[in-house]
């Protein structure tokens, strides 16, 4: 007989059984401009990676996950391994498949027709569509990225879709794939290089293109200093090109590969997207435009030549303008070790401007190949205008490894991943405090991702910092690359594999250093974070702890990197933060318990 116990487990078991046979239907909704309807169309039980448009618009082409297996060979896999996971272990079918799906209209009843087009082994993370060579354009990705070549781009014949050709080999990471008016161009970023290596020649983002007849690569904006943000393909011919110097991101124009980039006179501030007719009889452009003191809005002009006198088509945040905001400027210093000039930007409290021993903030973006710009931030990390109304000044510098201020600065990082951009950050604060500008008994620090990595560090190197906050930064090296979805950039930032760079790991190291730290520390995490798994909050919570620092852990729950999932979760994340300054930023703990 069993017991109650047993009949509760059994209970379980069909239950757990039921749930996971259970699989919603996903839906594609499709918007009629219009009627303003939206329309449901069934694509089965496959979560769809990426979608293209087809030549028609009663047809588009989608990928998803190929995880199914056949059911007999299904039976056979569970009858052997139960509920055992074997790592690595491909199945047959691991992938994704590429469907095109057939939409019918008729009397307000919609039907839809599955086609499947091919088979692929690797989960495919954009899609486009050409008519004019009748293909489908595709780039990989993994659910760990352990080598570069997990990034490629992909061209299948729909002629013979067997046909799959690779399109790029190399190591970099290939994102934003556009298309050319005519169809036989294919465009894309180029992020980092992925070679495991700390290097040199890792560049910025860059613009490239392949001819889809010949397979010619050729590199746009040669010779430009900055960073290629985004871009658009221009109905003329040629790109725009957002790019950034420094703290802007302004617009260029470039007629073809080996012409030169034209800069067109614009507003100061930060150029965030654009998109162009895609009919060679208009000329029109529309624009995301913010800077400093000018909330982020919706611009449209009839050509790029009007780009100074663009009408505003949006009023979203025009009600920010009423208030009395923060002032922001540009701020330089000079790192002490080997005299770099750094750039940052200071945000001053409303009516401060100026003004000296004030509070501060150091607030450090993440990347690190990332920069903190001139614009009114839409960004749900990085909040520098709310600390300054709430009387924080705020410094957020743009440390090595930061994008806009050439490649060589970018991969100065390299290697010297937390000392080198640590010793900007804080010669930047010892140079507000000389300037009298900072207040040097209310010091305070805190950054996400990359941000939140200094931050760990930075408390480890100084017990200047009143308070800390630290959102989803690594904190061991070696457990990160062990447990991160992205492996290869963790190797390529810090040189090599702990085996063969043992010393590295020990002089970036900030877990060996931990008993340094005097700071209060706020710390959050995504629980389902693979980027940096929540495994390092946990970790740096339970060392502060068992040091009887002052710490509390955030968990946000069904978030990854990003808290993008539920709204609230970044509200409080930004309440907490504050909240945690105005506890501990004012007055040094260590001093007052020591």
């Amino acid at each position: 007989m069993k017991d109650k116990s047993d009949s509760i487990n059994d209970r379980h078991r069909v239950v757990r059984s039921i749930k996971s046979s259970v699989k919603n239907e996903q839906q594609i909704y499709l918007y009629n401009i219009a009627s303003d309807e939206i329309i449901p169309v069934g694509i089965g039980y496959e979560k769809p990676s990426a979608l293209t448009w087809s030549d028609v618009d009663s047809s588009l082409y989608f990928a998803a996950a190929s995880s199914e297996l056949p059911e007999d060979v299904d039976r056979e896999y569970e009858a052997e391994w139960k509920d055992v996971i074997e790592y690595r272990r491909r199945k047959p079918n691991d992938g994704s498949i590429i469907y095109r799906i057939d939409i019918s209209r008729k009397n307000r009843r919609v039907t839809s027709k599955i086609h499947q087009i091919t088979h692929l082994n690797f989960i495919v993370s954009d899609l486009l569509y050409t008519l004019s060579e009748h293909k489908i354009i595709c780039s990989s990705t993994s659910n760990v990225i352990e080598s570069s070549h997990d990034l490629e781009i992909y061209s299948i014949d729909l002629l013979n879709p067997s046909s799959i050709k690779q399109l790029t080999n190399n190591d970099e990471f290939e994102v934003n794939l556009r298309l050319s008016k005519d169809g036989k161009h294919l465009f894309f970023r180029t992020v980092l290089s992925l070679t495991g290596k700390a290097t040199s020649n890792n560049t910025q983002m860059r613009l490239k293109s392949i001819d889809l007849t010949n397979g010619q690569i050729d590199e746009w904006g040669k010779g430009f200093q900055g960073n290629v943000n985004d871009y658009a393909i221009r109905s003329e011919g040629g790109v725009f090109i957002l790019g950034q110097l420094g703290t802007n991101i302004n617009i260029y124009v470039q007629q073809s590969s080996s012409k030169y980039l034209t800069l067109q006179r614009g507003w100061n501030g930060t150029y965030r997207a654009i998109s162009t007719s895609s009919s060679k009889r208009y000329s029109s452009v529309a624009f995301l435009h913010s800077a400093f003191e000018r909330p982020e809005e919706v611009y449209f002009i009839d050509h790029i030549d009007g780009l100074s006198s663009g009408t505003r088509i949006t009023n979203e945040n025009q009600f920010l303008t009423k208030k009395n905001l923060p002032r922001s400027k540009v701020y330089t210093w000079v790192n002490s070790d080997d005299h770099r000039m750094v750039e940052g930007i200071l945000h001053y409290p409303p009516g401060k401007f100026e003004q000296k021993n004030l509070p501060l903030l150091v607030l450090i973006h993440g990347g690190s190949a990332a920069a903190s710009l001139n614009l009114f931030p839409p960004i749900w990390y990085m909040f520098p205008h709310l600390a300054a109304v709430e009387g924080w000044l705020v410094l957020e510098p743009n440390y090595r490894g930061s994008s806009g201020y050439g490649d060589q600065f970018v991969s100065e990082i390299y290697s010297t991943l937390l000392s080198r951009p640590g010793r900007d950050i804080l010669d930047g604060v010892n140079r507000l405090v000389r300037d009298g500008i900072a207040d040097p008994t209310r010091l305070n620090v805190g950054g996400y991702s990359y941000g939140g990595y200094l931050t760990n560090w930075l408390i480890t190197q100084t017990t200047r910092f009143n308070a800390a906050f630290s959102g989803a930064g690594p904190l061991d090296h070696v457990s990160f690359w062990g447990t991160t979805s992205f492996p290869v950039y963790a190797k390529t930032i810090i040189g090599g594999f702990p085996w063969e760079i043992p010393d590295i790991y020990a002089k970036e190291s900030i877990i060996y250093h931990l008993d340094n730290v005097h700071t209060p520390t706020l710390i959050f995490t995504g629980a389902n974070d693979v980027t940096v798994p929540a495994d390092q909050s946990f970790i740096l919570e339970r060392g502060l702890t068992y040091l009887g620092i002052p710490s509390k852990l955030l968990i946000f729950p069904n978030e990854g990197h990003d808290l993008l999932n539920n709204p609230w979760h970044s509200k409080i994340q930004i309440r907490e933060q504050l909240k945690w300054l105005e506890r501990y930023g004012h007055v040094s703990w260590f001093k007052t318990t020591s």
